[in-house]
């Protein structure tokens, strides 16, 4: 018996081939692409960052601190709402579940209208507890939606991430006759928070987004003091200035989770 053997070569699968029509599409992308370039270079006017630029930095604080307050309450409120989505009592169970199904099945700019405005009819009740303060500014009630919203989304972010972790924690912990508490504080939540970093960080780009809502109810956040520039001068680059500080954001924040992900995940690199 011969010990040559022969080997077979696997054929390479075909690359896929872009149809023509795909070509002209990218083509025409491409095109309208460097003609907007082209124009927004020679239609480039420095004196509108020299009239706004300070606006637009007010602006862009607002922005942050609204949203950085709001995700910070959010997370607050997401912890007990999650713990009641995974409860076995029947009534937190319900009162959780219909807090999530509330926020995240209507628009926010609805329940934005709804605090700012359906609040403001009982101006009367809100006076005589001492709240009246906090509902008649506009930026509390741009707070006060965005953090509820947002809540519910976090909640059912935290309470996928918590089932993620093996149950094998929770048996090991009671084995060595740790507490429950301790056991989810210590054990449980740090692995659950490692899975969820992606999502929350989703999470805040999409409130960073959903933040321009609040100018309609006259927060001069970066989008409402854009629409003020653009009532003054009717250039559209006052919108591209601030597409690119949202950008700027966006950007800074996916590179800051690429950090944090590879320090909390490094122990899991081999």
């Amino acid at each position: 018996m011969s010990g040559n053997t022969t080997t077979l070569a696997v054929p390479a699968a075909p690359r896929p081939k872009l149809k023509p029509a795909g070509l002209i599409a990218i083509g025409i992308w491409i095109a309208v692409a460097i003609a907007f370039v082209f124009y927004f270079v020679q239609a480039f006017d420095v004196t509108l960052i020299e009239r706004f630029g300070m606006k637009y930095l007010s602006g862009l604080w607002v922005t942050v601190s609204l949203v950085a307050v709001s995700f910070v309450c959010g997370a607050i409120v997401s912890l007990p709402v999650a713990l009641g989505r995974m409860a076995t009592n029947p009534i937190a169970r319900a009162l959780s579940f219909a807090f999530v199904y509330f926020f995240r099945g209507t628009p926010l700019i609805a329940q934005i209208f709804l605090i700012y405005y359906g609040f403001g009819q009982f101006h009367g009740f809100f006076e005589t507890i001492g709240l009246w303060w906090f509902f008649r500014e506009a930026w509390y009630c741009g707070l006060l939606s965005l953090a509820l919203n947002t809540a519910a989304y976090q909640a059912e972010i935290l309470r996928g991430a918590i089932e993620s972790v093996p149950k094998g924690q929770w048996e090991g912990g009671r084995s060595l006759g740790i507490p429950r508490l301790v056991i989810f504080f210590k054990i449980v939540l740090p692995q659950a928070l490692i899975v969820a970093l992606r999502p929350y960080a989703n999470e805040i780009i999409l409130m960073i987004k959903a933040s321009a809502i609040v100018a309609i109810i006259t927060v001069y956040d970066l989008f409402g003091e854009t629409r003020q520039a653009y009532s003054r001068t009717y250039d559209f680059q006052t919108y591209v200035w601030a597409a690119l500080l949202y950008l700027a954001i966006v950007e800074a924040l996916r590179h800051a989770t690429n950090w944090a992900e590879r320090r909390l995940t490094r122990h899991l690199k081999r």
